[in-house]
């Protein structure tokens, strides 16, 4: 199973400092926040963007993709009743594929829930359908870049719009593309209130990405949410995807939630090995 880590955690470290870090510490991959290196996708440059790929790649890391993918920008929006400002986000995610695909990832997430609100004056069927053409238009330039777009439903408490893995698979459906496909997020999914493992098994043909993370904000083992179950669907189904260390509350320190996410994820994939080898031996 490959492990990664999402870098807004590491504010204020330089680029290679995380690199190294992230590695060290027996990560497989590094997951990008975009307003990190610059307020606009645009505003990189290609030679900048060609030595945060290369020092990821010096450092034995892949770059997973981008996620958090409006996050920090104004004016944009997938589902606005103006077709203008739709046009604009439209434009504006086809340019982070293009820095998606400049830095070697394959995925980005859709999360972004103030930019997926259903507008107090919309329909939601309206807005639905608002986004669905937003995604539509922009699938092909992000095929081209070999760029999968992974729509990651959110609880309720972030967004109106797409709340359960149920909801965001038949999104995926109806847009129908190869390139448009499902993340899963274990503290949106704790919010659904069924066991996040038979979540997963459901939704496994949609699967592209997962996120790890406490419904305290916390990382993996920083809270009550038992990850064995869910490290054992994920091993059931094949997925070959990365399983992201993603958090919100910071206060820990990076060190910290990066070294024990990963011990805590790496100590229920070892034991539940021994255990497997035992059973066979008997």
């Amino acid at each position: 199973m490959k492990f990664a880590i999402c870098n807004e955690l590491f504010e204020g470290w330089e680029w290679p400092r995380v690199c190294r870090f992230v590695k060290e510490t027996g990560y497989d991959g590094i997951e990008i926040a975009p307003f990190t290196f610059a307020p606009h996708a645009g505003a990189l440059s290609a030679e900048e963007r060609s030595r945060i790929r290369m020092t990821a790649e010096e450092a034995g890391l892949a770059i997973v993709g981008l996620h958090w993918l409006l996050a920090k920008t104004e004016g944009f929006h997938i589902a606005h009743p103006e077709a203008a400002v739709r046009r604009k986000t439209a434009d504006y995610l086809m340019l982070l594929s293009d820095l998606c695909a400049d830095l070697g990832g394959k995925i980005m997430v859709f999360g972004s829930p103030k930019q997926r609100d259903v507008p107090p004056a919309l329909a939601p069927a309206l807005a639905r359908e608002y986004a669905k053409v937003t995604f539509q238009d922009i699938l092909p330039h992000l095929a081209g870049n070999g760029i999968t777009l992974c729509f990651e439903p959110l609880a309720p408490q972030e967004t109106n719009f797409i709340n359960t893995a149920s909801e965001a698979r038949k999104l995926v459906e109806e847009i129908g593309h190869p390139n448009f496909r499902l993340t899963l997020d274990v503290k949106a999914m704790a919010s659904e209130r069924r066991p996040i493992a038979q979540i997963i098994k459901e939704h496994a043909p949609w699967l592209a990405h997962f996120h790890a993370n406490d419904p305290n904000l916390l990382g993996p083992g920083f809270g009550e949410e038992d990850f064995a179950p869910i490290l054992a669907s994920l091993k059931e189904i094949g997925y070959g995807g990365f399983v992201s260390v993603e958090v919100f509350d910071f206060s820990p320190g990076p060190e910290a939630i990066a070294r024990e996410s990963l011990r805590y994820l790496a100590r229920i994939i070892h034991y539940s090995g021994r255990v497997r080898l035992r059973r066979t031996v008997n």
